[in-house]
Order: C-alpha cells, then structure tokens, then sequence
C-alpha cells in the first residue's frame, strides 16, 4: 500500500511498461517516505503536548483507554482488507493480549497518568530511555547476548542524563505527586521495553497490523476497566473542546495515520534512517512544551536531552558490536518514548 496513493497528472502520464520500476518511481517512493518520517517525528513529537492537554480535562486512564481501544477498532478493519488472513488462535490471541497489557495499559497508560503531574517534555525524556531498557532485557533473556563495555558506558551515560532531569527538578521532589509521576514513566518505560523484548522472541508475521489494532484494542480494554479504581473522576470534563480535540488528534494522528506512516517508511527506507525519529521526538517534545505550555527549558533540560540520546546511540552501537540486532523502537513508540 502506497502511503500517498498517485494521482492526478502524474497518474494520467504514467506510461512505462508494468512491472517496469523506472528512477523516478524510486525517487518518488524515497520521497513519500521521506515525507512519512517527517510526519512521525512531528506526531509522535507532539503526542506528549497533547496527553497534557488531554489530561487536564480526562481521568488518565479513561482518557488513554478511550484512545487505544478507539484506534484499535479503526486498525483491525483496515489491517483485514489490507491482508485477509489472520491468527485468531487461542496462543496468538492470548499474546497480543500480554503485549497489549505491558506496552499499552503499563506504558501509555504508565506515561498518561503521570503527566498530569509532571511535564510532557520531561516525560518524553524519560520515555525515550526505552531502548536501554530493551537491551537489559535482551541481554537477560539470551544467553547468545553477552554485556560489553560499549553498552555500560552508554548506559552510565544514560543514568547521568536522567540525573540531571531529576537534578534540575530537585525541588519537586518534595512534591509526592511530582515523584510518583517520574518513577511511573520510568515504571512505563520498563514495562514498554520488556513488551518489545518478548514480542521479538515469538514473531507472528501472518498480519503484524492486525496484531497491531488487537493490543491496542487489549490495551484499551484493561485500561478502561482499571479506569474506576485509578482515575478521580471529580474533575472529568466530557464535552471540553480541548479535551476533546486532544483525544481525536491522538486516535486519528498519533495512534493510526502515524503508525501507517510509520510502516510506510520502514518498508521503504533503512530501518536505521526509518527509526531517526527516536532521537528527534524528544526534542519536538521538549520544544513543544515549551512553546505552548510554558514547560521548563533551561541548560539541565538540554544537557539531559544530549546525553540520552546519545547514550541510547552508544547503547545500540554496542549491542551491534556484540552482533545482535534490537529494533530501537516499536510499533507506538510514546512509548518509547511510549505513545504516547
């Protein structure tokens, strides 16, 4: 599936023998998918603004629950006239629902509640630890895998910029709530990361995107259903349009056109230039937050940024070097950051 259909003069021109791939298809294909990656960095960039906008109106649970099972119910569909088969197996629907539940209801239902008590832009540094967390995993799971010095000292880097995320918000510390907000995304990160290492020890390659719209679905559902016993729901404002627009941004934008472009891209493009935007969202987030919100962005804030993601570079550097492969990230990757 072509992620921009051909249209118009170009279609009517189009006058090379089937089958035939000329120069300009090529061009034009890295081009679209150019165009893909760009429209990622700045949605999955700008999911975080728009949980933080979303959570001043919503009960975080109810709020992240809503989406993902609404973006569920648009993914599956489409997934089934993409590709008719599926696997409705009794193994395949119980696993999706355990990647549905570790990713989706810990990791974006992790990073949304917390950030109705800390800043997006400091949630989506933090989330955008989850590699490092992805290769602890790994490492713990294969014995193939082995830790070098390459990987510790980019994880020490990364340790050294989460302290100076905690460093220049020292005196909200004293806030519980403030505190609870950080270890819960770095709770949801984890939780992210360990989805990702599991779901790469049994792939499922007969639909990914119905995989996809099903733990969203699953993910949805078990957030929606722990919503009355997490959620306060005195502050709950259904029919605020900022809440509102927030929530369809988030469904139609950063859950389902997002994730196709993200597909698009990755089908066309070197998974090391389709998967770029790891590093650029949490800038676009950090920005983002500042530029609408009047979120802190001082010298800690960008020395952080510098020093996790380059410490989720060296980290993934020295995973190849021990001739491992890892997918940087995943499929929504706020949380990934986790989407956010």
């Amino acid at each position: 599936m072509n992620f921009v259909p051909q249209c118009g003069v170009n279609a009517a021109i189009n006058t090379h023998k089937p089958g035939h791939i000329t120069q300009n298809d090529t061009m034009t294909k890295h081009s679209k998918a150019y165009l893909a990656l760009i429209f990622i960095c700045i949605v999955w960039g700008t999911t975080y603004l728009a949980i933080r906008l979303g959570v001043r109106h919503y009960p975080a649970f109810l709020f992240a629950g809503i989406r993902q099972l609404a973006a569920g119910i648009i993914l599956v569909p489409i997934a089934l006239y993409m590709n008719r088969q599926k696997d409705l197996s009794r193994a395949n629907i119980l696993r999706q629902m355990l990647m549905g539940f570790l990713m989706l209801t810990v990791g974006n239902g992790g990073v949304t509640w917390a950030e109705q008590y800390i800043p997006s832009g400091i949630a989506a540094l933090l989330c955008s630890m989850m590699p490092i967390f992805a290769v602890l995993f790994n490492l713990g799971f294969s014995r193939k895998e082995h830790f070098n010095m390459v990987i510790g000292s980019g994880m020490l880097l990364g340790v050294g910029g989460t302290a100076l995320i905690f460093r220049n918000n020292i005196s909200d510390l004293a806030n519980p709530q403030y505190l609870a907000g950080m270890l819960c995304v770095l709770l949801a990160t984890s939780s992210w990361a360990l989805g990702s290492a599991l779901s790469k020890r049994v792939i499922n390659a007969i639909n990914p995107l119905f995989n996809a719209g099903l733990q969203l679905a699953f993910g949805g559902i078990f957030m929606l259903i722990g919503s009355p016993l997490i959620d306060d729901y005195s502050h709950l404002d259904a029919w605020n349009t900022e809440g509102l627009l927030s929530l369809i941004y988030l469904i139609t934008f950063g859950s389902v056109a997002a994730y196709a472009a993200y597909m698009y891209s990755l089908k066309v493009l070197p998974v090391g230039i389709a998967t770029i935007y790891a590093y650029i969202n949490p800038l676009i987030a950090v920005v983002a937050g500042y530029l609408f919100l009047d979120e802190p962005l001082n010298m800690y804030i960008a020395l952080a940024f510098v020093a996790i993601v380059a410490s989720v570079y060296i980290v993934n550097l020295g995973y190849k070097k021990a001739k491992t492969t890892i997918q940087t990230v995943e499929e929504f990757p706020e949380g990934i950051q986790a989407e956010s």
